[in-house]
C-alpha cells in the first residue's frame, strides 16, 4: 500500500513539504514571465494604432443612412441632403435583376428626396403640365430643362414615371395595396412606364420585393433597436432588481448559508414546477384552435417569435425541456445528498472569508468595468473598420454591355469612352470596398481586434481571479483568524498581481485567446461549408469543434488554478499551472465531490435569480400584470427586452457568485496544500478553521508540558 501511494505521488508530482517560514501569500517576490508583460504591452500599441487607423479611414454613417447614387448620404445633418432623409428609385422594376443579390445596388439611378411621391405621374405628362415643379424634385439635383425627352430619359437625369410610394426603412417603394384580390398602386391595377407602353402592378412587386430582401435584416435590426428605445428604462429597473437579489443573497448567504443552500434548491425546484405548470396550462388552452397543431418543421424559421407561441408543439417543447430539467435535478439532490452537507460547511467557511473581505463583494463592479471597456474597443474599431472602405462607382446598363460591371468615375463618365460604347449606360455607387493595401488588409485587421478583445478581456479576468485569490489566501493562512489576517488583503493582493505578475497573467490570458480565435474560426469555416456536400468535412470540422471547446475548457479550468498558485507563491505561470494540476491529482476524489458540489449549487442560485427576474419580465412585457399592464411599452418583439433582462440578469448573479466561487477555489487548494504540508502537532498545526477540522475530524496538538 505505501509502495502504491508512493508510486502515485511520484507520478502526480512530489507533496508539498512543512516550511516553518510560510505564511501564506510570500510578500518578497520577483518579476514573473517578463517577456510576456512585453508581448503584451506592443500587442496594446499595436491595437491603438489599428483603433487610430479605422477612426481615421472609418464612417460609422454608412451604417445607418442609405446612399444615392453618388454616395452621399441622405439625411445626414450638415449636408446638402439634411432635409432629403429617403432614398428614391428611378426605376424600382429594376431591382428585379439579379445584381440586386450580387452587389446590393439596385441598378437604377437613385436621389435623395424630401417626401416619397404620393401620386401618379409620367414625365411626358408631366412636361406639359403645371405638375412638372413637382416632378422635378424626382429628378437629379441641378437638373435643367434643356433636353429632350429622349435624351432626359436616356442620361437618367429623370425618372420616366413616378408611382404613390411609402418610406420603408428610409427608402421609397411603391404603396401597393390588395383590393378584393387584385393587387393596386393608389386606384390603379396597371401603370404607365413612361415609353409609351402600361405594364402590370405584379411587375413593381418583384422589383420592390428584391430591393426589400436586401433591407430584411436591417429592418429586423431597426425593430428591435425601436424595441430598446421604448424599454431600456425597464430593463434597466429589471437588472437592478437582479443586482439587489444577487446582493441579498450573498449578504443572507453570509449570515445563513445552511438554510440558504437548502431554500435556494426547493425555491429552483418550485420554479420549474411553476415553469411546466404553465407550459401545460397553455398546452391545454390552445387545444382546438385553429391552427395551433401546426408542426414546428412545417411552419419553418420566422422573425416574429410570437408566432411560435400559438403552436401547442412549441409548449411541448418547453414542458419536456423543463421535466428532463426537474427530474436531473432531483436525482442529482438524491444521490449528493450527504456530499451537500460537507458543500455548505466549505460554503460557511468561504462566507466568513468573505466576511472579513467585504469589499470582495464590489470587485466584480471593477471588473465589469474594465471589460465594458474592453467591448466597447472592440465594438467601435469593429464599426469603423467595416466601414472605412471607399465609395466604390460601376457602370449599370439595361443590356449587354462589354464595359458594364467596370468601376468608374461619376464626374469623368459623361466624357469618356465607356459612356459612348454603351450609351445608356449610367456610372452609379455599387457598394464601399477599396483597391489599396489598407482595405485588402481590412480582414486580417478585424481577426486581430477579435484576438486582442479576446486577450484583453481574459486579462481582465485573469487579473480578477489573482486579485481575489490572494486576498481570500490571506484569510486561509492566518493562523489565528482574523487577528493574523493583514490589512487590505485585496488591494495588496491587487497591487501584487500588477507590479509582479502582469506577464503570467498575459500568458495565461494569451493561452486562451489562442483556442478562442481559432474557435470563432472554426465556427466561420462551418458557415461556409453548410451549402458543401462533402460529409467526410462537415464530420471533421464536427470534431475539430468538439475538441477545441473541451480544450477551451480545460485551459480555463487549469488557468484558474495556476492563478490561485500565483496568488499564493508568486511563481511563473508554467510553474504554478503545474503545480496546481499535480496538487489536484494527488486529490482527485475530493476535488470532483466537494468542489464541484459547490459549483453545482452556485448555478442553482444563478438559475434561482435569473429565472424568479425572467418570469417577472416575461409577465410584465406580456401585459399580465393587472397592476401594471398599461405601464408596460408596446413592443415590436417582446422577446427583446426579456431575454436582455435574462442575459443580463444571469451575468449579475455570476459576477456577485464569482466572488464566492473563487473564495471556495481558493480556499479547497489551500486546505488540501494544508493537509499535505502540516499533521496537526504543535510544530506543523493545520491552518484551517475549526469548521473544516470538525468536518474532517482533524485536530492540532496542544503542546506537551515538561
Amino acid at each position: 500500500m505505501g509502495g502504491e501511494r508512493q508510486h502515485y505521488y511520484g507520478k502526480h508530482g512530489t507533496p508539498q513539504k512543512y516550511d516553518p517560514t510560510f505564511k501564506g501569500p510570500i510578500y518578497n517576490r520577483g518579476c514573473t514571465d517578463v517577456i510576456c508583460c512585453v508581448f503584451l504591452l506592443l500587442a496594446i500599441v499595436g491595437y491603438v494604432a489599428v483603433g487610430i487607423i479605422a477612426w481615421t479611414h472609418g464612417d460609422p454613417r454608412k451604417v445607418i443612412y442609405p446612399t444615392d447614387s453618388r454616395g452621399e448620404f441622405c439625411g445626414q445633418k450638415g449636408t446638402k441632403n439634411e432635409n432629403k432623409p429617403f432614398l428614391f428609385y428611378f426605376n424600382i422594376v429594376k431591382c428585379a435583376s439579379p445584381l440586386v443579390l450580387l452587389e446590393f445596388q439596385c441598378p437604377t439611378p437613385q436621389i435623395c428626396v424630401e417626401k416619397c411621391p404620393d401620386r401618379y405621374l409620367t414625365y411626358l405628362n408631366a412636361r406639359r403640365s403645371q405638375d412638372f415643379e413637382y416632378y422635378k424634385k424626382f429628378c437629379v439635383p441641378g437638373f435643367q430643362n434643356n433636353k429632350g425627352v429622349a435624351e432626359v430619359l436616356r442620361d437618367g437625369d429623370c425618372p420616366a414615371v413616378l408611382t404613390p410610394s411609402k418610406p420603408l426603412a428610409r427608402r421609397c417603394f411603391p404603396a401597393i395595396h390588395s383590393h378584393k384580390g387584385v393587387l393596386m398602386v393608389g386606384n390603379e391595377t396597371t401603370y404607365e412606364d413612361g415609353h409609351g407602353s402600361r405594364k402590370n402592378i405584379t411587375e413593381l412587386v418583384e422589383g420592390a420585393k428584391k430591393a426589400n430582401g436586401v433591407l430584411e435584416a436591417r429592418q429586423l435590426a431597426m425593430r428591435i433597436f425601436e424595441d430598446y428605445t421604448v424599454s431600456w428604462y425597464w430593463i434597466i429597473i429589471g437588472l437592478a432588481i437582479a443586482m439587489v437579489l444577487s446582493l441579498l443573497f450573498i449578504v443572507l448567504l453570509r449570515f445563513l448559508a445552511g438554510i440558504m443552500v437548502w431554500v435556494m434548491i426547493v425555491m429552483v425546484i418550485l420554479v420549474l414546477g411553476y415553469g411546466i405548470f404553465h407550459c401545460y396550462m397553455e398546452y391545454a388552452r390552445l387545444r382546438g384552435e385553429a391552427g395551433s397543431d401546426i408542426s414546428l418543421v412545417d411552419l419553418g424559421f420566422h422573425t416574429d417569435l410570437r408566432v411560435y407561441l400559438h403552436l401547442r408543439q412549441t409548449w411541448m417543447a418547453f414542458m419536456i425541456i423543463l421535466s428532463v430539467l426537474e427530474v436531473i435535478i432531483i436525482l442529482l439532490l438524491i444521490f449528493l445528498r450527504k456530499r451537500i452537507l460537507i458543500a455548505i460547511a466549505l460554503i460557511k467557511e468561504a462566507s466568513r472569508a468573505v466576511g472579513y473581505v467585504m469589499c470582495s463583494l464590489l470587485y466584480p463592479l471593477v471588473t465589469f468595468f474594465l471589460l465594458c471597456l474592453c467591448i466597447a474597443y472592440w465594438a467601435s474599431t469593429a464599426i469603423f473598420l467595416s466601414t472605412s472602405n471607399e465609395a466604390v462607382y460601376k457602370i449599370f446598363n439595361d443590356t449587354a454591355c462589354s464595359v458594364a460591371g467596370k468601376t468608374c468615375n461619376p464626374e469623368t463618365f459623361p466624357s469618356s469612352n465607356e459612356s459612348r460604347l454603351c450609351p445608356g449606360a449610367h456610372c452609379q455607387f455599387a457598394f464601399y470596398g477599396g483597391e489599396s493595401t489598407y482595405h485588402r488588409a481590412l480582414l486580417g485587421l478585424q481577426i486581430f481586434n477579435a484576438f486582442m478583445f479576446f486577450w484583453l478581456a481574459n486579462f481582465v479576468l485573469a487579473l480578477g481571479q489573482v486579485t481575489l485569490a490572494g486576498a481570500f489566501a490571506s484569510y486561509y493562512w492566518a493562523l489565528n483568524k482574523p487577528d493574523n489576517l493583514p490589512a487590505f488583503p485585496l488591494f495588496s493582493a491587487f497591487g501584487r498581481a500588477l507590479r509582479y505578475h502582469t506577464g503570467s497573467l498575459a500568458f495565461g490570458s494569451l493561452i486562451l485567446a489562442i483556442v478562442q480565435i481559432i474557435r470563432v474560426i472554426l465556427e466561420y469555416l462551418d458557415q461556409r461549408l453548410k451549402a458543401a456536400e462533402n460529409k467526410f468535412a462537415k464530420f471533421l470540422m464536427t470534431c475539430l469543434k468538439c475538441c477545441f471547446w473541451c480544450l477551451e475548457k480545460f485551459i480555463r479550468f487549469l488557468n484558474r488554478n495556476a492563478y490561485i498558485m500565483i496568488a499564493i507563491y508568486g511563481t511563473n505561470f508554467c510553474t504554478s499551472a503545474r503545480n496546481a494540476f499535480f496538487l489536484l491529482m494527488r486529490n482527485i476524489i475530493r476535488v470532483a465531490v466537494l468542489d464541484k458540489v459547490t459549483d453545482f449549487l452556485f448555478l442553482l442560485g444563478k438559475l434561482l435569480i435569473v429565472g424568479s427576474v425572467g418570469i417577472l419580465a416575461f409577465f410584465f412585457f406580456t401585459h399580465r400584470i393587472r397592476i401594471v399592464q398599461d405601464t408596460a411599452p408596446p413592443l415590436n418583439y417582446y422577446w427583446v427586452p426579456i431575454l436582455t433582462v435574462i442575459i443580463g440578469s444571469y451575468l449579475i448573479a455570476h459576477g456577485f457568485f464569482s466572488v464566492y466561487g473563487m473564495c471556495v477555489d481558493t480556499l479547497f487548494l489551500c486546505f488540501l496544500e494544508d493537509l499535505e504540508r502540516n499533521d496537526g502537532t504543535a510544530e506543523r498545526p493545520y491552518f484551517m478553521s475549526l469548521t473544516l477540522k470538525k468536518l474532517l475530524n482533524k485536530t492540532n496538538k496542544k503542546p506537551v508540558e515538561s
